[in-house]
């Protein structure tokens, strides 16, 4: 197979990987940088160049968008599914993840259970808000945040409107959710691919800090899921209908809540801590539906 990944910077960790697991199976996998990618929208031929070349012949995309780009990211990789080409997570798929608010809506309307939202435009019915997710503390989430920025903790009444307020003050939507404390600052990443759990880790985060990123400093190890995980995180990617997603889960007293479905999540965490070739999965799950595809197209 002839492999395109759509990323800016190929010496990341999880690309270099893909790279590997592709070539080890006999495929050639090229980074293209997705900014550098132009478009010819044609009636019944459209095309996608890169650097004046036409970019053609491929069988599978593996869109690395980052977060900042995903409008301009999104268009290309919907550029190359008018061509016909595989996508291991559609445009559409990844816009639903990408939007928080509507990530969660479909997750809720699905079954999936979530931590208490709430969402509100207007900063005077903030009490309302509070008491809407079971009053303090609350965790307060920018919509656009990543990597556990934009995550707060409003531990009292009074912190938690004056963050609210401020936020809200300057024009940037939140979300407001209940606290877990139950969770003790850890959250579960389960990596999943297609319609199983191909590996989880427990991430627990640095003394002081309620967020359990790896980013922020935190640790992790490799978990074994309970049933109700494992169910949690595959219904968590098929609603939002992702090939590939890491799904975040928070171990409540109620069974596992699902905080967030991410649409390009790194390998480096995942398969440092469970050893589990997730690049490899990745690329034998395109295999898989590429020749699945191509039957289907012959018959």
């Amino acid at each position: 197979m002839k492999i395109l990944m759509l990323a800016r910077n190929p010496n990341l960790y999880s690309h270099r990987r893909l790279v590997e697991a592709a070539e080890a199976r006999g495929h050639s996998l090229r980074i293209v940088n997705t900014l550098h990618c132009y478009m010819n929208i044609t009636s019944g031929h459209p095309e996608v160049y890169y650097d004046g070349e036409t970019l053609s012949g491929f069988d599978a995309i593996i869109p690395r968008i980052g977060a900042s780009i995903t409008s301009y990211g999104l268009s290309v990789l919907r550029q190359f599914e008018m061509m016909g080409v595989y996508t291991l997570n559609n445009s559409l798929a990844i816009a639903r993840s990408r939007d928080k608010l509507r990530a969660l809506q479909l997750l809720a309307r699905d079954g999936v259970d979530l931590p208490t939202t709430a969402f509100a435009h207007d900063p005077k019915v903030t009490e309302q808000v509070l008491e809407a997710v079971g009053g303090v503390p609350v965790v307060i989430k920018l919509l656009e945040g990543t990597q556990g920025i934009g995550v707060v903790l409003g531990d009292t009444k009074r912190s938690a409107k004056s963050i609210i307020e401020a936020f809200r003050g300057v024009n940037v939507n939140i979300l407001v959710q209940e606290f877990i404390k139950e969770a003790a600052a850890s959250d579960i990443r389960a990596f999943v691919i297609g319609d199983k759990v191909v590996a989880a880790m427990q991430r627990t985060g640095a003394e002081g800090d309620f967020r359990s990123n790896i980013h922020r400093g935190g640790s992790s190890k490799a978990i074994e899921l309970t049933s109700a995980e494992h169910d949690s995180a595959v219904r968590a990617a098929k609603s939002l209908g992702l090939g590939a997603s890491g799904v975040d889960l928070l171990r409540a007293d109620r069974g596992p809540v699902v905080v967030e479905v991410n649409s390009s999540p790194g390998l480096e965490g995942v398969e440092k801590a469970t050893g589990v070739d997730i690049a490899g999965e990745i690329i034998a799950y395109i295999e898989e539906n590429v020749r699945s595809a191509k039957i289907e197209g012959e018959s």
